[in-house]
């Protein structure tokens, strides 16, 4: 990679992670992102409202695309770094940050290629919510893309290492928060309310022993600190997460349908809704191939992940509709965890990235 290049794309970096926005609020790293590219290549920027991309065109050619993601976490930023977010309500602890400016270092790289084959580089929004997908992925029909691929900095794994895996390499998962309203009374004649907290507690216990998907309680709610008060109303959220989507969704169902169980029988009433739907992330083996083949070109360590990742993806959403490969690169095997507050993104895989999705373009263009 280009050195000055390098140094842009390190500065861009930390002024997107001082300036963090959560999901569906990104207009303003949108805008910083585009001005990046439209000051510095040539490429052609598109506004398509919470997103954006930029790209060559050649005529007669089979298009390929880049995806990036650019959303924020809702997690305060404590580390004392020169770059540390500016806004008190959210930071950059996945990295998206990241994996922006390396989009817009690839950009910068392809600016002075001779671009021989139109190629697409996607800035999604909302990836963290899994709505961002759903919105942008329609340019792949729209201009006939036929492959698309994206990174994940990951720690735990070799700095700089190339993690890659055929077929499902992230879990599907759903979010679902149950509503359950009974009757409020006094603490001292609970037989005359209708308290859905033992409702709560049944399911909570059930789920526990579920074997066929991963559920985890995220949030309950019943009542208050009021000890005069027998509680009316309760709920609870949870994720359900399987490696495939068709298992995802048979687990998620089952446990609606053992909540409107419950209810009933404890003449409860009962309010369902889903959040943060993601399918499963699986990569093509033709493209993990054109990844093995431009790691190996750039004398990276490749290792074969063993087991998908539980961690969702909105990224499956792509490669359901496409040939494409969802790949990762190693932050370090003591690199603090994504979502973590001791996290950020680590600049010094920044060049490889780029090298990454430059050699995987050249690849595509010679085969």
């Amino acid at each position: 990679m280009n050195k000055e290049n390098l140094r842009k794309i390190i500065g861009l970096r930390h002024e997107l992670h001082e300036y963090p926005e959560l999901s569906g609020y990104e207009s303003e790293t949108k805008r910083r992102l585009m001005n990046f590219i439209e000051a510095n290549t040539r490429l052609a920027v598109i506004d398509c409202g919470k997103w954006f991309y930029a790209s060559r065109y050649v005529e007669g050619t089979k298009a390929i695309a880049f995806r990036t993601d650019m959303d924020a976490l809702p997690i305060p930023e404590t580390l004392e770094i020169p770059h540390a977010s500016k806004n008190p309500k959210a930071s950059h602890k996945c990295g998206h940050d990241g994996h922006s400016a390396v989009l817009c270092g690839f950009a910068l790289e392809l600016d002075s290629l001779p671009v021989e084959r139109s190629v697409y580089l996607i800035f999604q929004h909302s990836e963290e919510t899994g709505q961002g997908a759903r919105e942008c992925s329609g340019l792949l029909r729209e201009r006939s893309i036929s492959e698309i691929y994206a990174f994940h900095n990951w720690s735990g794994w070799p700095e700089r290492s190339i993690v890659v895996r055929e077929g499902v390499c992230q879990f599907a998962s759903a979010g679902i928060t149950l509503m359950f309203e009974g009757k409020t009374s006094h603490a001292s004649e609970p037989e005359k309310g209708l308290n859905p907290a033992y409702v709560i507690a049944r399911l909570i216990s059930e789920i526990e022993d579920m074997k066929d998907a991963l559920c985890t309680i995220v949030n309950v709610n019943v009542g208050g600190r009021n000890f005069g008060i027998s509680p009316g109303n309760g709920e609870i959220s949870l994720t359900v997460r399987a490696e495939r989507e068709a298992e995802m969704r048979k687990a998620y169902n089952s446990i609606i349908s053992r909540a409107e169980e419950l209810a009933a029988n404890h003449s409860l009433s009962l309010t369902k809704k889903g959040s943060d739907y993601f399918t499963d992330t699986s990569s093509d083996s033709h493209c993990v191939e054109r990844v093995r083949t431009a790691a190996k070109s750039l004398g990276l360590q490749i290792i074969d992940m063993a087991e998908p990742i539980r961690a969702s993806e909105d990224f499956g959403l792509y490669t359901k509709l496409v040939h494409g490969a969802m790949f990762y690169i190693g932050n370090g095997e003591g690199y603090p965890p994504i979502h973590t507050q001791d996290y950020d993104f680590n600049d010094n895989i920044l060049e490889t990235a780029v090298d990454m999705f430059t050699e995987i373009y050249a690849d595509s263009v010679i085969k």
